[in-house]
Formats: structure tokens, sequence, C-alpha cells
């Protein structure tokens, strides 16, 4: 994974996941989807996985990864990434190419998520919804302009 895979827009970051296939599932009182051995994504707040746009919320279920309910997302496992945008309002969007929909948005208390690369490339959803990213051996870079 290299810096230049992830790219930044006004209002978002597209994260250079396409084609990376989830390849192990972890619980604990958050959900880990590692992506070949290239990224991860982590999910420390509910979030909302199902067919269809994200923005299609009747088909989509609610997961929480807090409270260990995310058997659904197991039907990730094997699936390739077909876009990751993280927007600068903190949410997070997945779309795989089963079909399936993820979307995280920001909490006002926590970090809902992040997606990590080797080498020190992190983008982090900040409590409240500010987005950070830190690319390999910089300072962090605050997703507000």
């Amino acid at each position: 994974m290299n810096e230049s895979a992830i790219e930044e827009h006004e209002d978002r970051w597209i994260l250079g996941l396409r084609g990376l296939a989830v390849t192990k599932i972890s619980v604990d009182f958050q959900l880990t989807l590692l992506l070949g051995s290239e990224a991860s994504v982590i999910l420390e707040c509910p979030f909302r996985l199902g067919p269809g746009s994200a923005g299609n919320d009747n088909l989509q279920v609610m997961l929480d990864p807090g409270r260990q309910e995310v058997a659904a997302a197991l039907a990730l496992c094997g699936a390739k990434v077909l876009s990751a945008v993280a927007f600068k309002t903190g949410s997070l969007r997945l779309v795989f190419d089963n079909g399936l929909h993820l979307s995280c948005r920001a909490d006002p208390s926590f970090e809902a998520w992040q997606v990590a690369w080797p080498g020190g490339l992190r983008c982090v959803s900040m409590p409240g919804g500010e987005l950070a990213v830190w690319l390999a051996g910089t300072e962090s870079t605050s997703g507000e302009d």
C-alpha cells in the first residue's frame, strides 16, 4: 500500500482499498476486517450493513460491535472492496462485490472507526465527527479545511 493510493477530495478521502478481499473477521468490543495483508478496518461503534445503497436504511441492519451483535458481518468474509470512502464529516462507506454496503457514522463521544495500513498510514473518525488522517511519517491531517 502506498500513499498515492489514498486520494483527498474537498469533502472526502478515497481510501484505496479497491480490490482487497476480507480475509479475516475478528470480534471483541470492536469488529475488525482484515483486508489481505494490506489494511484493516476497525469498527468501534454501531454501523449499518445490508444490500443496496448506503442511504437505503430499510434494507440494512444495525450492528453493534460493543455488544458483539455482528453476526451479519460474517457475510463479508471473502468479499472484495469495490469502493471505500471516508467523508470529512467522520462517516465511512464501504461497498463490496457481494452487494453489501457498510456505513458507519461519526460518534459524538468516541472514535467510531479507523482504517490502518502497514507503515503508519491511518484514517480515524474522531469523536464529534472530525476526520484525522496520518500519512506515513507525518503529523495528523485534520479533515477540516
